[in-house]
């Protein structure tokens, strides 16, 4: 199998560690959809990344979708048994990927839109709703264990450890870590596990 993408995306990169967790081998290819978008389109027409290009040619995109793939691949879950604890995770994991969303509009909105059609209200929305989400993940973080191993990891806490990598690489200034300490801490132990360096966001 092929994964597709450049791990400066949380995505690419939340699909990799998941995948590397789940013990389900793959070709990383670091292609991008910005400077390399023509070579991408032949792999993908719609140029999405994640893109996972399954052994018998299949072509998922979607960080959710292709871990949901590799979970029935390997026959293992990231994601707890107890219904109780799943809805946590999930509540986690829903917040990781909302605390994605809104950096990644953030991003676009001044490296991308030319900055006489940049719109400030808009701005403002969601630099808000990055906000909300790291508060609320500071908060919520404490209810999962403690990243001292891979076997303890979660989808929950691999989602959160890349979110907030991926922000304090692209936004430092509008999310301080000196913020959220609760959440840098989880953060910064993940990021010590071999499975989180052997996919680097830099």
């Amino acid at each position: 199998m092929q994964l597709v993408g450049m791990l400066d995306s949380p995505y690419v990169r939340r699909a990799a560690i998941s995948l590397r967790l789940l013990g389900v081998p793959f070709e990383h290819r670091s292609v991008s959809v910005f400077s390399t978008f023509e070579q991408f389109r032949e792999i993908n027409p719609v140029v999405k990344a994640p893109t996972l290009v399954c052994d018998d040619g299949t072509v998922l995109m979607d960080s959710t979708l292709i871990i949901d793939y590799a979970q029935a691949l390997s026959g293992r879950s990231l994601m707890p048994a107890d219904l109780a604890q799943r809805v946590r995770a999930l509540r986690i994991t829903g917040l990781a990927l909302a605390a994605c969303e809104k950096t990644v509009q953030i991003v676009y909105e001044h490296n991308l839109r030319p900055a006489e059609k940049l719109h400030q209200p808009w701005v403002d929305r969601v630099r808000g709703q990055l906000v909300a989400a790291y508060s609320a993940l500071d908060q919520e973080v404490s209810a999962l264990p403690s990243p001292v191993d891979e076997e303890s990891l979660t989808q929950a806490g691999v989602s959160t450890a890349v979110a907030w990598s991926f922000t304090q690489l692209m936004l430092p200034d509008v999310i301080a870590a000196v913020d959220f300490p609760v959440l840098a801490a989880y953060a910064a132990q993940a990021e010590c596990l071999p499975v989180f360096l052997g996919a680097p966001q830099v």
